[in-house]
């Protein structure tokens, strides 16, 4: 009997209380800036403007632009990328939970686009928000919180 209260308790549970729980996923796009420094490969990390991690730029989707132009727009307002050349194809995507102004927790897919830096500018919309430093691609996986993007800057 208890056993048939379990099944069927669990199936009210998946069946009605999960989906009104459960949030659905977004989407978000990033972009791995990236030269080649004097010690090889480099990619520009920037500090989160809540709990100053190193992340790279991102941001949502933009209207009328293609996600790859989204990632390049954020890159120019969060680390003054002024020129790249970036892809239209993800490199690929990585999960994480951002967390909203009331705290709760959404889920984001956040889909990257490689941008080869030409010109950088010292004056850009966040400057005075965040810090930005070009590092090591094999440094900057240790220092990004996320594992999967951990593997996507290994990959580079």
């Amino acid at each position: 009997m208890i056993s048939e209260f379990k099944k069927a308790f669990s199936g009210v549970v998946a069946g009605v209380v999960q989906p009104l729980i459960s949030r659905p996923v977004h989407m978000q796009v990033a972009a791995a800036c990236l030269r080649d420094g004097k010690k090889g490969r480099e990619v520009l990390l920037i500090t989160s403007r809540g709990t100053g991690r190193w992340v790279l730029p991102k941001g949502w989707p933009m209207d009328g632009k293609a996600n790859h132009q989204s990632a390049l727009q954020e890159a120019w307002e969060e680390a003054g990328v002024k020129k790249a050349r970036v892809t239209p194809v993800a490199l690929g995507c990585f999960t994480y939970d951002k967390i909203l102004d009331g705290g709760l927790p959404l889920p984001v897919n956040c889909y990257v686009y490689a941008a080869e830096v030409e010109k950088m500018s010292s004056n850009y919309p966040e400057s005075h928000e965040r810090k930005r430093s070009w590092v090591p691609v094999a440094r900057a996986a240790t220092m990004v919180q996320e594992p999967e993007l951990q593997e996507l800057l290994l990959g580079l």
